[in-house]
C-alpha cells in the first residue's frame, strides 16, 4: 500500500491538441516476460501430461487436492453449495440472469437469403457454436454475475455445450456462483480447476474435460495470456487487461457521484485504472477532495488505495470537444458522460465498451442488471473488439445457388479473374459447366 493515498490532477488546458493526446497517450495491453515464459511452461505441462498436471497446479497454486473423481463438480455438490444463500441474493442473481436474457433476444440473428438479378440465390445461414468454455475467476472475490454474463448469451445464441471452469474456492459453500449455474437451467459441465491449467485444460482437452470451441470470460494477467497463447486452438472473446473507467464530467454532476465511481472501478483491484476528465479546475478539486475522503472509508482501502495512487487520473481541459478526443484516444472500457445533454454528444463516441448516459447510469447497473454483457474490451482495445453478445457464440456460412442463367452471365468475369490469378483449373471449373450447358 501506498504511504499515502491520492490521485492527481493534470491540467491540460495550456497544451495543444497533440500535446494533450501525447500526454495522455493510448493504454494497451502488455504482458512481462515472466508471466509470458509461467503461462507457456504450464500450458506445454498440460498438453503433455493433462489431468496429473491440473491436479498439481491446483495443489501448488490454490493449496488445494483434487483427483480425477473429484475433478468435476457434481449436481449434488452444487445444490448444496448454494444452501445458506439469502434470499435477497437468489432474486437478485434471478433479475440479472432475466434482464441478460431479455437484452441478448434482441440481438440473435437470423438466416437470410435473396434472389439476384440473374436468379442466383445468395444468402447467410447462422450456427451456434456447438461448445463452449467459461473461466470464471475466484480468489479475491467471488463473481457469479460473471457468469450469468458469460453463460445466458452463450445458451441464448443456442449453444448445446458449456464447460465451466473456475478454483477449487468458488464452490466452497454458500457459494454464488453455483446457485447461478442452479438458477440459468444450465446443464453445464463444472470443473474446480483455475488459472492457466483450467483455460489449457479447456483449448486442449485432458482425460477428463473435452476441448472446446471458444473460450471466454474474464481473468488475471496470467489468464488473458493463456487465452492469447491458445488463440488458434480455439476462439477467444478478447484478450483483457486491467479494468478501467473514464468518466467525463462537466461539473453540473455532483462530484460525490463522480468519486464514488471511480472507487467503485479502482475497487477491483491494485491495477484498475480510474480516470476523470473535467471542464472546471474547481470541479476537478471536489472529486479529489471526495475520492479521497470516500477511500479512506472504503472496506478495500488498501487496494483502493494503491489503485488510484498509481493509476488513477483527474485530467482537466478547456471544452468538450477536447474530453471527447480524450475518450476517442482511450477508448475505454467503461465510459461514464456525467454531463447535461449526454445524448447529444453520444455520435461523437467512437470507441468504448460501454457507454452510460447521465448521472442516474452508474457502471455498477451495467456490471450486474442493465442487460448487456459486463464482460468488455478493456487496453483501448474497443477500437476493435466488441462486448461479448450472442454474434460472440456463432458462426456464419455464405450461402451460394447459381441459375443456369446466373453461372453463363457471370462466367465471363470469373473466369477473367482466374486467368490474371494464374488460377487456370479455376477458369476450368466454369468453362467446362458452360460446354456442359451447350
Amino acid at each position: 500500500m501506498p504511504t499515502t493515498t491520492d490521485i492527481r490532477i493534470e491540467n491540460l488546458s495550456h497544451l495543444s491538441p497533440d500535446e494533450i493526446m501525447d500526454r495522455v497517450g493510448e493504454i494497451q495491453i502488455s504482458f512481462p516476460e515472466n508471466v509470458a515464459k509461467t503461462v507457456r511452461e504450464i500450458v506445454a505441462a498440460v498438453a503433455r501430461r493433462g489431468d496429473e498436471a491440473l491436479i498439481e497446479y491446483t495443489k501448488h497454486f490454490d493449496g488445494a487436492t483434487i483427483t480425477t473423481d473429484t475433478l468435476r463438480v457434481t449436481e449434488h455438490e452444487m445444490a448444496a453449495a448454494r444452501e445458506g444463500l439469502e434470499p435477497q441474493l437468489m432474486e437478485a442473481l434471478e433479475i440479472s440472469a432475466q434482464r441478460v436474457q431479455d437484452f441478448h433476444r434482441h440481438a440473435v440473428p437470423q438466416d437470410w437469403d435473396y434472389t439476384d438479378g440473374f436468379g442466383n440465390v445468395l444468402g447467410q445461414k447462422c450456427t451456434p457454436l456447438e461448445r463452449v468454455g467459461i473461466y470464471i475467476p475466484g480468489g479475491k472475490a467471488s463473481y457469479p454475475s460473471s457468469l450469468i454474463m458469460t453463460a445466458v448469451p452463450a445458451l441464448t445464441a443456442g449453444v448445446r455445450e458449456i464447460a465451466v471452469v473456475s478454483p477449487p474456492s468458488s464452490f466452497e459453500a454458500p457459494s454464488a456462483l453455483c446457485a447461478a449455474l442452479c438458477l440459468i437451467g444450465c446443464t453445464a459441465e463444472v470443473y474446480r480447476v483455475g488459472g492457466v491449467q483450467g483455460v489449457a485444460a479447456l483449448a486442449l482437452g485432458t482425460e477428463s474435460i473435452r476441448s472446446v470451441d471458444k473460450i471466454v470470460g474474464p481473468g488475471n494477467i496470467y489468464v488473458a495470456m493463456a487465452k492469447k497463447e491458445l488463440f488458434g486452438h480455439v476462439d477467444i472473446d478478447m484478450v483483457a487487461g486491467p479494468s478501467e473507467v473514464l468518466i467525463i464530467a462537466d461539473g453540473t454532476v455532483d462530484p460525490r457521484l463522480t468519486a464514488v465511481d471511480l472507487l467503485a472501478q479502482a475497487e477491483h483491484d491494485e491495477d484498475a485504472r480510474a480516470f476523470c476528465v473535467t471542464l472546471s479546475a474547481e470541479h476537478a478539486l471536489q472529486v479529489k477532495r471526495w475520492t479521497l475522503e470516500l477511500a479512506a472509508a472504503s472496506p478495500r482501502r488498501e487496494i483502493v488505495a494503491e489503485s488510484i495512487t498509481r493509476n488513477g487520473r483527474i485530467y482537466v481541459v478547456d471544452d468538450m470537444e477536447t474530453a471527447l478526443r480524450i475518450a476517442n484516444v482511450i477508448a475505454p472500457e467503461h465510459l461514464e458522460l456525467q454531463i447535461e445533454d449526454s445524448r447529444a454528444v453520444l455520435p461523437k463516441i467512437k470507441h468504448a465498451g460501454a457507454i452510460f448516459l447521465g448521472w442516474t447510469s452508474a457502471e455498477a447497473y451495467g456490471d450486474y442488471v442493465a442487460g448487456p454483457s459486463h464482460v468488455l474490451p478493456t487496453g483501448g482495445t474497443s477500437r476493435f473488439f466488441s462486448p461479448l453478445n450472442v454474434l460472440s457464440f456463432m458462426k456464419f456460412s455464405s450461402i451460394i445457388e447459381m441459375s443456369e442463367r446466373g453461372m453463363r452471365e457471370l462466367s465471363g468475369p470469373a473466369s477473367v479473374l482466374a486467368d490474371v490469378e494464374g488460377l487456370s483449373s479455376h477458369g476450368d471449373s466454369v468453362r467446362l459447366r458452360l460446354d456442359r450447358g451447350n
